[in-house]
């Protein structure tokens, strides 16, 4: 439980709650596994406002089954998946054990895929996905050229290159931890370059090196990858793991045709949600998520939260709640 004094100081401890404690919401779920994230990890340690409601159960992703449900869509038994919503945010969640939510933010889970592999993909996973999706709306098929992940050993980084390259797409991957280079192959990586390479101020114009990319950085890092994009090419942003700014100018968009693909997994709409978690039980390649996620359980929540915003962190890390 995170709460806050009134000198607006913020806390975390472990405590004991009551069903009856729960916040409204017409499904009742036993959280089976959930992860730590980058934005867990911020909620835990107070390191950015992503609390915004005193005191509150972390955790913005779970899977699990429902054992109570007024919802049309859901009866006891069922099994879920939940991404967002301000669950963890301003609604309690995952770190209880127990989530009262509403129905309509639920996804069934995928047949044949446990909780702990849903949660190995997690909510970076599933952004991974939209972003994926995005850039094939754009026509960034792997014909066009190379692509580039950002914050590669993340994440949402090494869901990204997974999928990416079982796709056909040639994944370069953006890395400020070199020693994961060959992590970063394993998954699929054709090609390794240093964070280095992308976080000096951009060019107004760089040389065309890639058809598109997926971004978790921000700031220079997504201007440096605009700069550099090919004709007609496109970037999806996700996150910003180096700052909200964009120091960038407007010639990628005005001279190469270049799109910026905002990508939001918070709110996305269910049938995005659904059409997600249908493509990720298909083209990701599940016999990897062992590679790319680390399996704790709840008395490891905390010092996980703290791991990962020190960028200590390689991958997922899944909570297996049953430990």
């Amino acid at each position: 439980m995170v709460s806050r004094g009134e000198d607006r100081k913020q806390s975390v401890e472990t405590t004991e709650l009551s069903i009856d404690d729960l916040m409204q919401g017409d499904v009742t779920v036993a959280v089976e596994a959930t992860t730590v994230n980058y934005k867990d990890g911020l909620a835990i340690t107070g390191l950015a406002p992503v609390v915004r409601r005193f005191p509150l159960v972390p955790g913005i992703d779970f899977a699990g089954t429902v054992i109570a449900s007024g919802h049309p869509d859901w009866k006891k038994g069922d099994k879920v998946v939940l991404n967002g919503w301000g669950v963890g945010e301003t609604h309690f969640g995952a770190y209880a054990g127990l989530a009262r939510v509403s129905g309509d933010w639920l996804v069934r889970l995928p047949d044949g895929m446990t909780p702990l592999e849903a949660m190995a993909i997690g909510t970076a996973g599933y952004t991974a996905m939209l972003c994926v999706m995005a850039l094939e709306r754009h026509g960034v098929v792997p014909s066009r050229g190379p692509v580039v992940v950002t914050g590669a050993a993340g994440g949402v980084g090494s869901v990204a290159i997974s999928l990416l390259s079982r796709l056909g797409y040639h994944v370069i991957a953006s890395t400020g931890r070199t020693s994961e280079e060959d992590y970063l192959k394993d998954l699929g990586a054709a090609e390794v370059i240093a964070r280095d390479e992308l976080t000096g101020p951009a060019r107004p114009l760089g040389k065309e090196r890639w058809a598109g990319g997926v971004d978790a950085v921000g700031s220079h890092t997504l201007a440096n990858l605009l700069s550099m994009t090919s004709y007609g090419g496109a970037v999806a942003a996700c996150g910003l793991a180096g700052g909200m700014d964009l120091p960038s100018s407007v010639a990628p968009f005005i001279l190469r045709g270049v799109s910026l693909l905002g990508i939001d997994s918070v709110m996305a709409p269910r049938a995005l949600r659904v059409e997600a978690w249908n493509r990720l039980s298909v083209d990701l390649d599940r016999t990897r998520l062992a590679a790319l996620s680390t399996t704790i359980g709840f008395d490891g929540i905390v010092a996980a939260a703290r791991a990962i915003v020190e960028g200590k962190v390689r991958g997922r890390v899944v909570v297996d709640m049953a430990r």
